[in-house]
């Protein structure tokens, strides 16, 4: 690719991150093209659908889920706390957009969703956490990785639609934690 592709395509996924954290990801992509500098025929040259544009967004967000994974999994708590603190970096990693909770825990275990591969990376993160307190006996026989994720998503959507900061968060995510652990 040359230079000067490379950075109009660098820049229209930089710009439509911001358009999509700003008005969600329904938001034109006639807006990120005008915004980014570049003509519509250049943007969907690099980018045909919205959902290689989407793609090209949720690489990075890709990455800083494995990430954050991984800092869960380093943490030397309470088997509750590290429950606690992967439901709020779940949280934070669906809430990057608005409207991001909601469709991302929508297409959650829909083989047929455009953006499935991401719900998949949210999964298989979810899944190594519940495998390492399942492992522990922390808890309850029957945790479905997919169920957890739904409901934790949909903690993330009323949160994301009310506007709820993470004081307000924290509480209802704590129902979710102990109604999932074995009771000791």
């Amino acid at each position: 690719m040359r230079a000067d592709a490379k950075r109009n395509r660098d820049r229209i996924v930089e710009v439509a991150r911001e358009v999509f954290r700003e008005q969600g990801y329904d938001a034109s992509l006639d807006l990120i093209a005008k915004r980014a500098g570049v003509g519509a025929g250049t943007l969907y040259r690099h980018f045909p659908t919205r959902d290689d544009l989407m793609d090209a967004i949720m690489q990075s967000w890709v990455d800083r889920v494995t990430d954050s994974t991984d800092k869960v999994l380093a943490f030397e708590g309470s088997d509750r706390d590290l429950l606690l603190r992967w439901f709020e970096t779940y949280v934070e990693l669906i809430s990057v957009h608005r409207g991001g909770p909601a469709k991302i825990t929508t297409a959650m275990g829909d083989p047929a969703s455009p953006i499935r591969s991401k719900c998949q990376v949210l999964a298989d993160a979810a899944d190594r956490v519940i495998a390492r307190l399942d492992q522990a006996g922390a808890l309850r026989p029957g945790v479905d990785v997919v169920q957890v994720c739904r409901l934790v998503g949909g903690v993330a959507s009323v949160a994301d639609q009310s506007e709820l900061g993470a004081d307000e968060v924290r509480p209802l995510l704590e129902v979710l934690a102990d109604g999932m652990m074995v009771r000791r």
